[in-house]
Protein backbone atom coordinates (compact mmCIF):
# COMPACT_ATOMS: atom_id res chain seq x y z
CA UNK A 1 0.00 0.00 0.00
CA UNK A 2 1.24 3.35 -1.11
CA UNK A 3 1.16 6.48 1.12
CA UNK A 4 1.37 9.95 -0.12
CA UNK A 5 3.45 11.09 2.65
CA UNK A 6 5.79 9.63 5.34
CA UNK A 7 6.66 11.18 8.38
CA UNK A 8 9.98 10.52 10.31
CA UNK A 9 10.13 11.42 14.09
CA UNK A 10 13.90 11.06 14.71
CA UNK A 11 15.45 11.34 18.65
CA UNK A 12 14.15 10.22 21.90
CA UNK A 13 16.51 8.59 23.66
CA UNK A 14 14.64 10.11 27.00
CA UNK A 15 11.13 9.75 27.71
CA UNK A 16 10.87 13.69 27.26
CA UNK A 17 11.96 13.82 24.20
CA UNK A 18 9.73 10.33 23.29
CA UNK A 19 6.12 11.41 24.76
CA UNK A 20 5.36 14.81 23.11
CA UNK A 21 6.33 13.00 19.89
CA UNK A 22 4.11 10.46 20.29
CA UNK A 23 1.13 12.89 20.93
CA UNK A 24 1.85 14.89 17.66
CA UNK A 25 2.41 12.00 15.73
CA UNK A 26 -1.33 11.02 17.03
CA UNK A 27 -2.58 14.73 16.04
CA UNK A 28 -1.16 14.36 12.64
CA UNK A 29 -2.54 10.54 12.02
CA UNK A 30 -5.81 12.35 12.71
CA UNK A 31 -5.54 15.08 9.91
CA UNK A 32 -3.48 12.79 7.59
CA UNK A 33 -5.28 9.59 8.32
CA UNK A 34 -3.44 7.65 5.06
CA UNK A 35 -0.01 8.85 6.18
CA UNK A 36 2.95 6.45 7.29
CA UNK A 37 4.35 7.73 10.39
CA UNK A 38 8.28 6.19 11.42
CA UNK A 39 9.67 6.69 14.89
CA UNK A 40 14.08 6.38 14.61
CA UNK A 41 14.87 5.79 17.81
CA UNK A 42 18.39 5.16 20.01
CA UNK A 43 17.74 0.84 19.62
CA UNK A 44 16.27 1.00 23.77
CA UNK A 45 13.78 -1.86 24.33
CA UNK A 46 11.26 0.72 26.50
CA UNK A 47 11.32 2.98 23.69
CA UNK A 48 10.53 0.62 20.88
CA UNK A 49 7.64 -0.97 23.25
CA UNK A 50 6.25 2.90 23.90
CA UNK A 51 6.04 3.33 19.91
CA UNK A 52 5.19 0.35 18.91
CA UNK A 53 1.78 0.36 21.44
CA UNK A 54 0.91 3.66 20.23
CA UNK A 55 0.81 1.97 16.77
CA UNK A 56 3.61 3.33 14.92
CA UNK A 57 6.28 1.76 13.31
CA UNK A 58 9.57 2.34 15.16
CA UNK A 59 13.45 1.82 13.43
CA UNK A 60 16.97 2.04 15.14
CA UNK A 61 20.00 3.34 14.14
CA UNK A 62 23.17 3.98 15.56
CA UNK A 63 23.93 6.59 18.14
CA UNK A 64 25.91 7.47 20.83
CA UNK A 65 25.40 10.67 23.78
CA UNK A 66 28.44 13.15 24.04
CA UNK A 67 31.33 11.93 25.44
CA UNK A 68 32.17 12.23 29.20
CA UNK A 69 35.67 11.74 28.84
CA UNK A 70 37.93 11.02 26.19
CA UNK A 71 37.63 7.29 25.85
CA UNK A 72 33.99 7.77 24.56
CA UNK A 73 35.46 9.90 22.40
CA UNK A 74 35.71 7.80 19.93
CA UNK A 75 32.70 5.72 19.91
CA UNK A 76 30.94 9.06 19.88
CA UNK A 77 32.44 9.96 16.32
CA UNK A 78 32.11 6.27 15.01
CA UNK A 79 28.45 5.60 15.99
CA UNK A 80 26.76 9.11 14.82
CA UNK A 81 28.57 9.07 11.45
CA UNK A 82 27.05 5.70 11.21
CA UNK A 83 23.86 7.19 12.04
CA UNK A 84 24.22 9.92 9.71
CA UNK A 85 24.75 7.71 6.66
CA UNK A 86 22.00 4.88 7.83
CA UNK A 87 19.47 7.90 7.95
CA UNK A 88 20.34 9.19 4.28
CA UNK A 89 19.54 5.48 3.22
CA UNK A 90 16.56 5.11 5.01
CA UNK A 91 15.40 8.67 4.02
CA UNK A 92 16.20 7.89 0.39
CA UNK A 93 14.58 3.93 0.47
CA UNK A 94 11.57 5.17 2.52
CA UNK A 95 10.51 7.98 0.87
CA UNK A 96 10.48 9.85 3.30
CA UNK A 97 8.07 13.50 2.82
CA UNK A 98 9.64 15.31 6.19
CA UNK A 99 11.40 14.77 9.57
CA UNK A 100 10.26 16.33 13.09
CA UNK A 101 13.28 15.99 15.07
CA UNK A 102 12.47 15.26 18.84
CA UNK A 103 15.75 16.73 20.17
CA UNK A 104 18.77 14.97 22.03
CA UNK A 105 21.60 13.15 20.73
CA UNK A 106 19.58 10.05 18.75
CA UNK A 107 17.79 12.69 16.35
CA UNK A 108 20.49 15.15 14.99
CA UNK A 109 22.39 12.57 12.80
CA UNK A 110 18.28 11.97 10.82
CA UNK A 111 17.67 15.73 11.02
CA UNK A 112 20.68 17.09 9.47
CA UNK A 113 20.54 13.72 6.41
CA UNK A 114 17.04 15.29 5.94
CA UNK A 115 18.16 19.30 5.77
CA UNK A 116 21.18 17.62 2.96
CA UNK A 117 18.63 15.72 0.81
CA UNK A 118 16.61 19.06 0.57
CA UNK A 119 13.56 17.19 3.22
CA UNK A 120 11.54 19.28 4.75
CA UNK A 121 12.41 19.46 8.92
CA UNK A 122 10.66 20.66 12.09
CA UNK A 123 12.79 20.65 15.13
CA UNK A 124 11.00 20.60 18.83
CA UNK A 125 13.15 22.67 21.42
CA UNK A 126 11.44 22.33 24.76
CA UNK A 127 13.33 24.30 26.71
CA UNK A 128 14.39 27.60 27.27
CA UNK A 129 18.19 27.25 26.50
CA UNK A 130 18.02 25.34 22.95
CA UNK A 131 20.32 22.34 22.74
CA UNK A 132 23.39 22.10 20.82
CA UNK A 133 22.05 19.86 18.40
CA UNK A 134 19.04 22.50 17.86
CA UNK A 135 21.14 25.66 17.48
CA UNK A 136 23.28 23.68 14.86
CA UNK A 137 20.39 22.30 12.73
CA UNK A 138 17.99 25.48 13.48
CA UNK A 139 19.63 27.66 10.48
CA UNK A 140 18.37 24.56 7.40
CA UNK A 141 15.33 23.70 9.32
CA UNK A 142 11.72 24.53 7.98
CA UNK A 143 10.89 25.57 10.85
CA UNK A 144 11.86 25.26 15.04
CA UNK A 145 8.56 24.79 17.31
CA UNK A 146 9.91 26.60 20.86
CA UNK A 147 8.25 25.38 24.49
CA UNK A 148 9.07 28.82 25.28
CA UNK A 149 8.58 32.35 24.31
CA UNK A 150 12.00 33.21 25.83
CA UNK A 151 13.80 30.67 23.17
CA UNK A 152 13.56 33.47 20.70
CA UNK A 153 16.40 35.06 21.42
CA UNK A 154 18.85 32.67 21.01
CA UNK A 155 18.20 32.79 17.22
CA UNK A 156 18.60 35.40 14.78
CA UNK A 157 15.89 36.02 12.55
CA UNK A 158 16.83 33.82 9.13
CA UNK A 159 15.39 30.81 11.89
CA UNK A 160 11.81 30.13 11.25
CA UNK A 161 10.60 30.08 14.88
CA UNK A 162 7.28 29.31 16.34
CA UNK A 163 6.27 29.11 19.89
CA UNK A 164 3.93 26.91 20.34
CA UNK A 165 4.69 25.37 24.19
CA UNK A 166 5.73 21.88 25.02
CA UNK A 167 3.53 18.93 24.22
CA UNK A 168 2.44 16.69 27.17
CA UNK A 169 1.78 12.91 27.04
CA UNK A 170 -1.40 11.54 25.66
CA UNK A 171 -3.05 11.21 29.15
CA UNK A 172 -2.36 14.49 30.11
CA UNK A 173 -3.45 16.10 27.28
CA UNK A 174 -6.94 13.77 27.49
CA UNK A 175 -6.75 14.36 31.19
CA UNK A 176 -6.99 18.07 30.56
CA UNK A 177 -9.85 17.84 28.35
CA UNK A 178 -12.00 15.42 29.88
CA UNK A 179 -11.44 18.53 33.26
CA UNK A 180 -12.71 20.80 31.02
CA UNK A 181 -15.83 19.35 29.68
CA UNK A 182 -16.53 18.30 33.40
CA UNK A 183 -16.15 21.84 34.59
CA UNK A 184 -18.42 23.53 31.95
CA UNK A 185 -21.05 20.81 31.60
CA UNK A 186 -21.36 21.17 35.82
CA UNK A 187 -20.03 24.59 37.71
CA UNK A 188 -21.45 22.77 40.54
CA UNK A 189 -20.50 18.65 40.35
CA UNK A 190 -19.95 17.58 43.51
CA UNK A 191 -16.43 18.01 44.97
CA UNK A 192 -15.70 15.13 47.12
CA UNK A 193 -12.90 15.58 49.69
CA UNK A 194 -9.85 14.15 49.56
CA UNK A 195 -7.05 13.84 51.61
CA UNK A 196 -4.44 16.57 50.64
CA UNK A 197 -1.56 15.21 48.31
CA UNK A 198 2.54 15.60 48.24
CA UNK A 199 4.00 14.16 44.88
CA UNK A 200 7.57 13.87 44.80
CA UNK A 201 8.89 12.93 41.26
CA UNK A 202 12.30 12.30 40.35
CA UNK A 203 11.71 11.30 36.90
CA UNK A 204 12.24 7.77 34.87
CA UNK A 205 16.18 7.72 35.71
CA UNK A 206 15.96 9.28 39.50
CA UNK A 207 16.94 12.84 41.00
CA UNK A 208 19.45 11.39 43.82
CA UNK A 209 18.99 14.65 45.64
CA UNK A 210 15.62 14.82 46.06
CA UNK A 211 15.99 10.82 47.33
CA UNK A 212 18.44 11.33 49.47
CA UNK A 213 16.96 14.54 51.16
CA UNK A 214 12.98 14.89 50.75
CA UNK A 215 12.87 12.08 53.84
CA UNK A 216 14.42 13.97 56.12
CA UNK A 217 12.95 17.40 55.38
CA UNK A 218 9.49 15.60 55.54
CA UNK A 219 10.34 14.26 58.80
CA UNK A 220 11.36 17.91 59.46
CA UNK A 221 7.27 18.88 58.07
CA UNK A 222 6.11 15.78 59.91
CA UNK A 223 3.56 17.94 62.31
CA UNK A 224 2.91 20.39 59.18
CA UNK A 225 1.82 17.28 57.67
CA UNK A 226 0.05 15.45 59.74
CA UNK A 227 -3.23 13.74 57.29
CA UNK A 228 -1.37 14.50 54.03
CA UNK A 229 -0.79 11.63 51.66
CA UNK A 230 2.71 11.62 50.24
CA UNK A 231 3.87 9.51 47.06
CA UNK A 232 7.30 9.58 46.21
CA UNK A 233 8.43 8.37 42.52
CA UNK A 234 12.34 7.14 42.91
CA UNK A 235 13.01 6.22 39.62
CA UNK A 236 15.23 2.90 37.92
CA UNK A 237 17.65 1.53 40.76
CA UNK A 238 16.69 3.85 43.80
CA UNK A 239 13.76 2.15 45.16
CA UNK A 240 15.05 0.48 48.27
CA UNK A 241 17.24 2.93 49.54
CA UNK A 242 14.90 5.94 49.04
CA UNK A 243 12.23 3.64 51.11
CA UNK A 244 14.71 2.44 53.49
CA UNK A 245 15.24 6.31 53.82
CA UNK A 246 11.39 6.96 54.65
CA UNK A 247 11.25 4.61 56.98
CA UNK A 248 14.35 5.79 58.93
CA UNK A 249 12.96 9.17 59.33
CA UNK A 250 9.69 7.58 60.43
CA UNK A 251 7.99 8.95 57.62
CA UNK A 252 4.77 7.32 56.21
CA UNK A 253 4.87 7.74 52.17
CA UNK A 254 4.33 5.81 49.08
CA UNK A 255 7.53 4.79 47.41
CA UNK A 256 7.61 3.70 43.71
CA UNK A 257 10.27 3.40 41.35
CA UNK A 258 8.03 4.47 38.46
CA UNK A 259 4.40 5.83 38.34
CA UNK A 260 2.04 4.28 35.34
CA UNK A 261 -0.29 6.57 35.76
CA UNK A 262 0.86 9.78 36.21
CA UNK A 263 -1.65 11.74 34.70
CA UNK A 264 -4.09 11.59 37.54
CA UNK A 265 -2.25 11.65 40.65
CA UNK A 266 -0.91 15.16 39.44
CA UNK A 267 -4.13 16.31 38.38
CA UNK A 268 -5.61 15.73 41.89
CA UNK A 269 -2.92 16.77 44.20
CA UNK A 270 -1.82 20.10 46.26
CA UNK A 271 2.23 20.32 45.91
CA UNK A 272 4.60 18.30 43.75
CA UNK A 273 8.02 18.53 44.03
CA UNK A 274 10.22 17.89 41.06
CA UNK A 275 12.94 18.42 38.70
CA UNK A 276 12.36 21.34 35.86
CA UNK A 277 12.35 19.58 31.96
CA UNK A 278 10.32 20.99 29.62
CA UNK A 279 8.16 18.43 29.16
CA UNK A 280 7.66 18.39 32.70
CA UNK A 281 6.47 21.20 32.81
CA UNK A 282 4.14 21.75 30.43
CA UNK A 283 2.42 18.87 32.04
CA UNK A 284 2.09 20.39 35.49
CA UNK A 285 0.93 23.29 33.50
CA UNK A 286 -2.32 21.31 32.39
CA UNK A 287 -2.34 19.79 35.34
CA UNK A 288 -2.59 23.82 37.71
CA UNK A 289 -0.15 21.60 39.89
CA UNK A 290 1.69 24.15 42.49
CA UNK A 291 5.50 23.00 42.36
CA UNK A 292 8.37 23.40 44.45
CA UNK A 293 11.17 23.13 41.53
CA UNK A 294 14.55 21.72 42.31
CA UNK A 295 16.40 21.64 38.66
CA UNK A 296 18.56 18.94 37.73
CA UNK A 297 22.21 20.73 38.86
CA UNK A 298 24.70 19.45 36.51
CA UNK A 299 22.45 20.04 33.13
CA UNK A 300 23.98 20.92 30.25
CA UNK A 301 24.32 25.35 30.39
CA UNK A 302 22.09 25.15 33.30
CA UNK A 303 18.62 24.81 31.05
CA UNK A 304 16.31 23.27 33.67
CA UNK A 305 17.23 26.55 35.39
CA UNK A 306 16.33 28.51 33.04
CA UNK A 307 12.51 26.57 32.59
CA UNK A 308 12.12 26.29 36.21
CA UNK A 309 12.90 30.20 36.51
CA UNK A 310 10.19 31.23 33.66
CA UNK A 311 7.62 29.27 36.48
CA UNK A 312 8.93 30.66 39.41
CA UNK A 313 8.88 33.96 38.03
CA UNK A 314 4.91 34.31 36.89
CA UNK A 315 4.10 32.74 40.52
CA UNK A 316 3.53 29.10 39.55
CA UNK A 317 6.54 27.63 41.67
CA UNK A 318 9.32 28.18 44.08
CA UNK A 319 12.44 27.52 42.82
CA UNK A 320 15.63 25.51 44.64
CA UNK A 321 19.43 26.25 43.16
CA UNK A 322 21.08 23.49 44.45
CA UNK A 323 24.07 24.94 42.80
CA UNK A 324 23.91 28.02 45.30
CA UNK A 325 23.09 26.20 48.13
CA UNK A 326 25.24 26.61 51.55
CA UNK A 327 23.95 23.96 53.41
CA UNK A 328 22.12 20.78 52.80
CA UNK A 329 18.90 20.37 50.36
CA UNK A 330 16.95 19.24 53.44
CA UNK A 331 17.45 22.86 54.71
CA UNK A 332 16.31 24.69 51.40
CA UNK A 333 13.58 22.23 50.77
CA UNK A 334 11.84 22.80 54.38
CA UNK A 335 12.21 26.21 54.27
CA UNK A 336 10.23 26.55 50.73
CA UNK A 337 7.64 23.65 51.37
CA UNK A 338 6.60 24.90 55.11
CA UNK A 339 4.82 27.68 54.32
CA UNK A 340 3.33 26.00 51.43
CA UNK A 341 2.03 23.03 53.31
CA UNK A 342 0.41 25.75 56.31
CA UNK A 343 -1.35 28.06 53.32
CA UNK A 344 -4.16 26.50 51.16
CA UNK A 345 -4.63 29.97 49.68
CA UNK A 346 -1.09 30.59 48.23
CA UNK A 347 -1.24 26.95 46.75
CA UNK A 348 -4.65 27.36 45.07
CA UNK A 349 -2.90 31.15 43.87
CA UNK A 350 0.35 29.26 42.43
CA UNK A 351 -1.92 26.76 40.61
CA UNK A 352 -4.18 29.36 38.79
CA UNK A 353 -0.74 30.66 37.80
CA UNK A 354 0.12 27.43 36.81
CA UNK A 355 -2.77 27.20 34.84
CA UNK A 356 -2.19 30.67 32.95
CA UNK A 357 1.22 29.10 31.62
CA UNK A 358 -0.86 26.29 30.27
CA UNK A 359 -0.42 25.34 26.62
CA UNK A 360 -2.95 22.89 25.80
CA UNK A 361 -2.84 23.06 22.12
CA UNK A 362 0.81 22.92 21.64
CA UNK A 363 0.77 19.29 20.41
CA UNK A 364 -2.40 20.36 17.77
CA UNK A 365 -0.75 23.27 16.66
CA UNK A 366 2.77 21.03 15.91
CA UNK A 367 1.00 19.00 13.96
CA UNK A 368 -0.77 22.07 11.84
CA UNK A 369 2.94 22.89 10.93
CA UNK A 370 3.94 19.62 9.93
CA UNK A 371 0.37 19.27 7.47
CA UNK A 372 0.73 22.81 6.04
CA UNK A 373 4.60 21.92 5.30
CA UNK A 374 3.36 18.72 3.69
CA UNK A 375 0.48 20.03 1.34
CA UNK A 376 2.46 23.44 0.72
CA UNK A 377 4.93 20.74 -0.84
CA UNK A 378 1.97 18.94 -2.74
CA UNK A 379 0.59 21.61 -3.92
CA UNK A 380 4.26 23.11 -5.24
CA UNK A 381 4.65 19.31 -6.73
CA UNK A 382 1.53 19.29 -8.32
CA UNK A 383 1.47 22.93 -10.08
Amino acid sequence: MSHPFHIVFSGSGATGHLYPGLTIARHVAERLPSCLITFIGSRQAAERHAVRAAGFHYASIPSHPPPQNALRAVRFVTDNIAGYWASRWLLRERHVSLVVGLGGYAGAATARAASVRGIPTVLLEQNVVPGRATRWLASSATSVCAGFSQTQGYFGAKVSLAVTGNPPRPAFEALFRERQHQSSASANADQRPRAKRLVVIGGVGGARSLNQFMPTALARLAGQLDAWEIVHQTGEGQLQETFDRYHEAGVAAVVVSYIDELAPLLFDLDLVVCRAGGTTLSELALAGAPAVLVPYPHASEAYQLANAEVFAAAGAAKLIDETELMGPLDDALVTAMDPLVMDAAQRQAMAANMRHLARPDAAADIADTISNILCGASARLAA
